[in-house]
């Protein structure tokens, strides 16, 4: 992509976070972003921690699930970046990250699910496209994924 912002001269997708959360999710997200032609990519997987509760997931099996979403990336965009961030709040864990890593964008595809599931989830979607510190580019769901 070739279009860059009239603020700071970047390329937009210059360089793209691409938060997953595991290799099937990986795999769809780096396929939708594909088209889009990102010069640089960094995934980033969240382990979400408990605060003063135990984690949702060993850290172990939670390191590994990062590790099979990168190689899933890496499929796409065989030379994407790796970054894993351990937080309990996921979207502030993305945007710390965004700015860690010097991303021009977050790059994401939305998981779906109906009005009342995003709700009780508290709709990350809402609050990553909202409150980010850089440009949120949201990748269309193919047919398949809906």
């Amino acid at each position: 992509m070739t279009s860059s912002d009239d603020a700071g001269g970047q390329d937009l997708l210059g360089h793209a976070l691409l938060p997953v959360a595991n290799e099937d999710d990986a795999l769809a997200t780096a396929r939708a972003l594909e088209p889009y032609d990102p010069e640089r990519v960094t995934a980033l997987h969240v382990v979400e921690k408990g605060d003063g509760v135990p984690d949702k997931t060993p850290v172990e099996q939670s390191e590994e699930l990062a590790a099979e979403s990168y190689a899933a990336v890496r499929t796409v965009f065989p030379d994407a970046s790796e970054h894993t961030a351990y937080a309990r709040d996921v979207v502030e864990a993305i945007f710390d990250a965004a700015e860690e890593v010097d991303a021009t964008a977050i790059a994401y595809r939305s998981r779906g699910g109906n009005r009342l599931v995003q709700f009780l989830s508290g709709d990350l979607s809402t609050e990553l496209v909202t409150d980010a510190p850089v440009p949120v580019v949201a990748l269309p769901r193919a047919k398949a994924d809906e």
